[in-house]
């Protein structure tokens, strides 16, 4: 039995609610990798200040939006440190914190529990330091797999050495769903790869599915027995994905731009099966994002919004989040006074959660759209691209990235910010259950 260490008794957290305390650690988290990032020994001395204040936000946010090439801008330490931000913010914070907290033997409080509640997007206090173990195996053994399949892509190619460090560093990215690459191309040139295409999208779809789901999925094996949220998370899934593989295909079979300079079927489809994955929050591309049609490229930002799971590395408003909004509004045309699903009923709580969710989400993509096509006078659609990458932590580029101003990136980092903390969080961070002193009689407004 590991011996407690006590805590020191003038060591209280900060009086704040554990939303805003959650948002104040990953701003620490950002600045102190940016700092590291400016080391000399850090970068090959092209990286500004600004640079790296972007690159270690969208390392923690586990965006992958880059204003400097990965590979070339920063040394072996300095993608380590971008590693490990990425591992950091993948995996929660606060998931390392009582990591640590408990191999010391410290005891988790419960200001502790909620503030890791929030990061965990969970919705109680019970079980967290076993989801937290759940975490750590889970990842641990998706990124060493994943390490070992890659390293028969990149060892062959680029040495024993180089290869292995790009089969750790490009696995740890995408079981994260960051979408950091090492090539400035991101992984084009493996395009018609297979091993490259199922691996990279199986690490960031485990990875996007969330941690409770996977470990549901091993501990019963049995569909029947699976939680409401695990059936849910798993039809989502399966849905937008094929959905997107079909359209992508069908949109841009004949593109020059992207899958029409693929020389046989076989390799479209390979294309286009990671082009329909990659926007679940991975941020990865084997084709060029920009070469894209217009309808492909209004289907990728709906798929950036929705992103992944709960309790995952992938942002997005959720998968849950628009199901449970396509159920209710079924419910509502059929009127239905309860919403069912999967054999359970959901209840009012959960339907406002999602409705606060969705509208919070709307106003801050079309504020932000506002204001960086304002400052920044580029391709409308390339900037409400990036506007969505961004929030849904995603990283996908049609290249507007680096050509933003000093406006267009304090925008961009508030938005990945965002979308990884978490915009309900956020929203309502000084909210608490209240019960009305006074009641008022109902009113009655026409809607539609």
């Amino acid at each position: 039995m590991s011996p407690r260490i006590p805590v020191p008794q003038g060591w209280r957290l900060p009086n704040l609610p554990p939303p805003m305390m959650l948002a104040l650690i990953y701003l620490i988290c950002i600045l102190l990798g940016a700092l590291l990032l400016l080391l000399p020994i850090a970068n090959t001395g092209s990286v500004t200040l600004g640079d790296a204040i972007f690159t270690s936000a969208s390392a923690v946010t586990v965006t992958g939006l880059a204003v400097v090439d990965t590979g070339s801008a920063f040394t072996v330490f300095g993608q380590f440190v971008i590693m490990a931000l990425i591992q950091l913010g993948g995996l929660g914070l606060m998931s390392f914190a009582v990591l640590v907290l408990s191999a010391m033997g410290i005891p988790i409080g419960m200001p502790q529990r909620l503030i890791l509640r929030e990061d965990l997007n969970h919705t109680s206090l019970h079980n967290l330091t076993a989801i937290v173990r759940i975490i750590l195996v889970v990842s641990l053994t998706c990124e060493l797999l994943g390490t070992a399949l890659l390293a028969f892509v990149f060892v062959p190619e680029f040495g024993w050495a180089d290869g292995l460090w790009n089969a750790l560093f490009h696995s740890i990215s995408a079981f994260n769903n960051a979408g950091f690459a090492l090539f400035p191309d991101s992984l084009s040139r493996w395009v018609a790869n297979p091993l490259i295409n199922l691996v990279i999208p199986a690490l960031f779809i485990l990875g996007g599915l969330g941690f409770v789901v996977v470990a549901d999925l091993f501990g019963t094996r049995n569909w029947a027995r699976l939680t409401l949220h695990s059936k849910l998370m798993i039809v989502g899934t399966a849905m937008f994905i094929f959905f997107a593989w079909f359209f992508f295909a069908a949109l841009e079979w004949n593109n020059p731009g992207t899958l029409g300079q693929l020389p046989t079927i076989g390799a479209k489809l390979w294309a286009s099966w990671f082009q329909a994955v990659t926007p679940r929050t991975a941020g990865f591309n084997t084709l060029d994002t920009a070469a894209m049609h217009d309808s492909t490229t209004m289907m990728t930002m709906i798929l950036m919004i929705i992103g992944g799971g709960s309790a995952s590395t992938a942002g997005g408003v959720k998968v849950t989040t628009v199901i449970v909004l396509l159920i209710a509004s079924v419910a509502f045309f059929r009127r239905r006074t309860e919403i069912q699903v999967f054999g359970r009923s959901l209840g009012v709580e959960e339907i406002m959660k999602v409705m606060a969710l969705a509208t919070v989400s709307t106003v801050v993509i079309f504020s932000a759209i506002f204001i960086v096509s304002i400052s920044h006078d580029g391709e409308f659609i390339d900037l409400v691209f990036e506007v969505t990458s961004a929030f849904g932590t995603v990283g996908l580029s049609r290249g507007a990235t680096s050509e933003l101003d000093s406006v267009g990136r304090t925008l961009i980092i508030c938005l990945m910010f965002l979308g990884r903390v978490g915009p309900l969080t956020l929203g309502f961070f000084l909210a608490t259950r209240s019960t009305p002193r006074v009641k008022y009689p109902k009113g009655q407004i026409h809607l539609g």
